[in-house]
Order: structure tokens, then sequence, then C-alpha cells
């Protein structure tokens, strides 16, 4: 992934850091008065309804993520009395969640969705269960120090007079932020982002004290960010390709509505992708999906790629030309055609081919009628190498409605696979107005 990418990291900041912010100036910064009782709805509501949500969009991470995070602050309170302690169980509660708080988002990062079924929930509720019992037991009347271990010392203390909490959780604190971010930037699942936030604001809310209405108002906004990862989870598999993170079918009808003339559009198809999968297997077509996509993201000029099905893409420009676009777009058929492909070995998931999407079925049997035979992907010492045809049409005065751009930049398609493959080709070539551009497959 490219870190440094608009779309990272606008997916890290948005809406989580935006929330927190709001949260941190509102909360810290006096300018809005919130009385106890108002904290103390927006805590309640904002758990129940996490905890519906989750349950309802069987997202078992975010479901322990806010069961943990509940259980945590009602033993701060109940250990503490309501009010900052500095020793007895009170202050052995604050160490010991101040601790096991990390830990716990920690696995939750690394454990995989698996839903909300009995197996699956049971080993979460006994982790939850255990460290309940161990924080009742560390708690227990008469306590007046917890364990050596929780306030270690790994440095000098003066370099952490800043805050009450323990060395050992703040470093807890930093390797679970290193876990959440690499993982974010591996993956770029909203969950891990939703818990990235929400741990940040859980720290928040123990730096102030853990207790009182500025900290119940820090564990309540720990809550809403879960709750927005479950909101933008949802919205990216409404709005995204699972399998290459492209927009996806339904985003691409909606940007068609707002486009406004002048503007192209290019549909893009994978070179001999249903060889891919016939020799190498479906695993294998995936991957290929996913660096053809990868490559689709770099589009310059100005345009958007979408994944509209099967092997299918197309390109959105808007306010631009086919002959502005053009050179943009070979220079993409050239990168994904210098990309060479190497075959994982990876144990194959399906034994029959998937749908194909958008047209896909109709034009392999098209071109099964003309008789063009099914030719084995190009492979060489480097690699499989991978090619794709792409045509392209713009809006005119013969053209006004979006579906025609689209069929003219289909026939343009079906040209370019007719003509050889690996090329672009130009609607406007079939009504003898452009200038051709032929790239022959090198």
């Amino acid at each position: 992934m490219d870190l440094g990418s608009k779309g990272t990291l606008k997916s890290l900041f948005v809406p989580g850091g935006i929330l927190l912010l709001a949260a941190i100036v509102l909360l810290s910064g006096g300018l809005l008065s919130i009385s106890a009782a108002a904290v103390d709805f927006y805590y309640y509501a904002v758990f129940l309804a996490g905890i519906l949500l989750a349950w309802r969009f069987n997202s078992s991470r975010v479901l322990f993520a806010l069961i943990m995070l509940v259980l945590a602050h009602r033993a701060l309170e109940f250990f503490s009395g309501g009010r900052a302690v500095t020793s007895g169980p009170g202050h052995i509660a604050f160490e010991a969640i101040a601790f096991l708080v990390p830990v716990n988002f920690i696995v939750l990062a690394l454990i995989r969705e698996r839903g909300l079924s009995i197996p699956d929930i049971t080993p979460r509720l006994a982790l939850v269960f255990l460290e309940s019992v161990l924080v009742a037991i560390l708690c227990r009347p008469g306590q007046i120090a917890s364990p050596a271990f929780l306030h270690f010392a790994l440095l000098s203390r003066s370099l952490f007079h800043w805050t009450k909490i323990p060395q050992l959780a703040l470093l807890a604190f930093v390797s679970a932020f290193a876990v959440l971010l690499v993982r974010i930037f591996l993956y770029r699942k909203q969950v891990e982002i939703g818990l990235l936030w929400s741990l940040a604001a859980t720290l928040l809310g123990l730096q102030t004290n853990a207790v009182g209405r500025i900290a119940v108002a820090y564990w309540a906004t720990a809550g809403l960010l879960l709750i927005a990862s479950i909101i933008e989870n949802t919205y990216v598999l409404a709005y995204h390709d699972e399998l290459t993170s492209l927009p996806a079918r339904r985003a691409f009808n909606e940007a068609l509505l707002r486009l406004e003339a002048p503007y192209s559009i290019a549909v893009v198809d994978i070179d001999h992708f249903k060889s891919f999968n016939d020799t190498y297997g479906h695993d294998t077509g995936d991957q290929v999906l996913s660096m053809v996509a990868s490559r689709l993201a770099r589009v310059s000029g100005g345009g958007q790629a979408f994944r509209v099905g099967g092997e299918e893409f197309s390109i959105l420009f808007a306010g631009k030309s086919t002959k502005e676009v053009v050179p943009y777009l070979d220079a993409l058929r050239v990168l994904i055609e210098e990309s060479r492909f190497r075959v994982r070995n990876t144990p194959e998931r399906r034994s029959a081919p998937r749908g194909a999407g958008r047209r896909g079925e109709d034009k392999r049997s098209t071109r099964r009628k003309l008789g063009r035979p099914r030719t084995p992907p190009p492979e060489t010492s480097l690699g499989l190498s991978v090619t794709v045809s792409i045509g392209v049409a713009e809006s005119d005065s013969k053209t006004r409605e979006v579906e025609q751009v689209i069929q003219a930049a289909d026939k343009a398609l079906y040209r370019a696979k007719k003509a050889g493959r690996n090329r672009v080709e130009i609607a406007s070539e079939a009504r003898g107005r452009g200038a051709r551009l032929k790239r022959n497959i090198a």
C-alpha cells in the first residue's frame, strides 16, 4: 500500500481523527460546559447503541471491545468510589486496567473476525471473565499496593512526571498503537482504524484520572469511535470492491450521475483473464485482479478507476476529451504490461468458475462464436505478463447520454481485442473522426 496516498490518509483520519479532535476541543478547551447528567446520558447511549449495532452487523471484535471498555470503566468506578485515588484498591485497579486495556486491543487487532457463533465467542468471553477475576483478586479488601511488575520503572521516573499511567502500561499502549498502525497500512480495514482512535480516547480518559465527568466523556467517545468504524465499514462494503479496494459498481453508478460534459469514459479489460483462471486457478485470478487494480488506482490525468464487474474496470475523466486522456491511458497500459506477475503457491479455494459480472458471459460467448481460441497468458522467466485492452469514448453532440458513451467505449474495447489486445482504441475511430492510437504487444 502507498502509505502517503490520499485515500490512505483520508481513511485514517476521517472520521475517527476528526471525532476525537472535536472531543478534545470540547472537553479540554472549555468551549462547552457539559453537565454530569448529559455526560452520563452520552455514555450509556453510546455503549448501548454500540453493542446493539455490533451485534446486528455481526462484528464480534467491536462488540468485545465495547464490552471490555464498559467493564474496565465500571471496575475503575467501583474500586475507586468514583474519585481519583493514589493508593488502595482504586489505584491498583487503575494500574491493572491501564495495562490490560491496550493488551486487549492488541488481541482484538490480531484475531480474525469470525462472527458471533458460540464456538467463536466462547474464548473471548473466557478472556474477559478471567481478566475481571484477576482485577477483583488484585483489588480485594485490605490490599494497599499492586504487584511490583505493574508499576515497574523501565526508565527514570522523572521522565514521566506528566502522567499517572505506569511505564509498563505506557509501553503496552505504544505497542498497541504500533500493531494497529501496521495492520491499517497493510490491510486498510475500518475496524482497525476504529480500534486505533478508540485506544487513543481511552488513553486520554486514563490520563484525566480515569473517573469523573471529563474522563467519562472520553470513555464514551472511545465507544463512539468504535460505532463510527462499524458505519464506515458498512459504507466501504457497499461502495468499494472487497478484493481490489477500488470503488465498486454502486459508486460507479453514482459517479455517472454527477458527470457533466465534457468527459471521457474508458473501459479496461484484462487480456486472457479466463485463461488465467483455467490455467492457474481462481486464487491466481484474484491476485491478477488485485495487481491490475493497484496499477489502475495510480492513473493520472484526473482519472478515477472503478471495478464494475469480473475482469472489467472503468475509468472516468471529468472535463477531459479522449485526445487529452489517451496519453494517460497508454502510460497505464505500459505500466501494467511491464509489471511481471509471479504465481503464488496458494491452495485453490474454488473449483467452479465465478460469475463474470457485467457483460462477462456475453463477451466470452461472443468470442467463442467468432471462433477466437482461448490462448494462455504469456509467461516469461520473470513471471506472467499481464496486459489490458482499453476502449475510450467521450461525450459529444452524437453521444450525449452517459449510456451512449459507455456503449461507444465498449465497442472500442471490442475492436482493441479483435485487433490483437494490449492496446488503446478510441471510439471516434469508428466514425472516422479521430486519429488512431495503436500499440502492438511488445
